[in-house]
């Protein structure tokens, strides 16, 4: 499986949370200290997909679009912020771009996935691995991207 796009959208989330100056969110919108969360979270679930595909296990992956608050909030304090989620997030996504690059032939099994991004992306049917890592790649991180950069006050 070919990592490079993958790589490339987390090296711009890396680089816009470092970049900092983010203000509170909108109404019902996550702060950037959640979001990173959030990605943790879910970087952790699609690693633990992947070495499931890897071992040749069976496997059904759920995103959490609507992981609860309050379980957001407790890793918040738990990392120290947005800087220890940071450090966590880094390591996470490296973790997971590390796996993905073992893939191989792999990439082509077919794994459960459910996934729901807003209106952007809903899935819900088996997909080859590798798709749902290019899906998670090239839609769910630059949506959160976006949602970052849209936290940062203009002007």
């Amino acid at each position: 499986m070919e990592t490079a796009e993958l790589r490339r959208a987390y090296d711009a989330l890396l680089a816009e949370v470092e970049t900092g100056g983010f203000g509170p969110p909108g109404d019902g919108g996550l702060s950037a200290e959640q979001i990173v969360a959030h990605l943790a979270v879910n970087d952790e679930l699609l690693s633990g997909a992947t070495e499931a595909v890897l071992a040749g296990s069976t496997y059904a992956y759920y995103d959490l679009e609507d992981i609860h608050r309050p379980q957001l909030d407790a890793m918040v304090v738990r990392h120290g912020g947005l800087a220890g989620l940071t450090t966590l997030f880094r390591e996470t996504s490296r973790r997971l771009c590390a796996l993905a690059d073992q893939l191989g032939p792999a990439a082509q099994t077919l794994v459960e996935t459910h996934l729901r991004e807003g209106f952007e992306l809903r899935v819900d049917e088996a997909l080859p691995w590798g798709r749902t890592l290019d899906l998670h790649g090239r839609v769910h991180l630059p949506l959160h991207l976006a949602e970052l950069r849209a936290l940062r006050p203009s002007g």
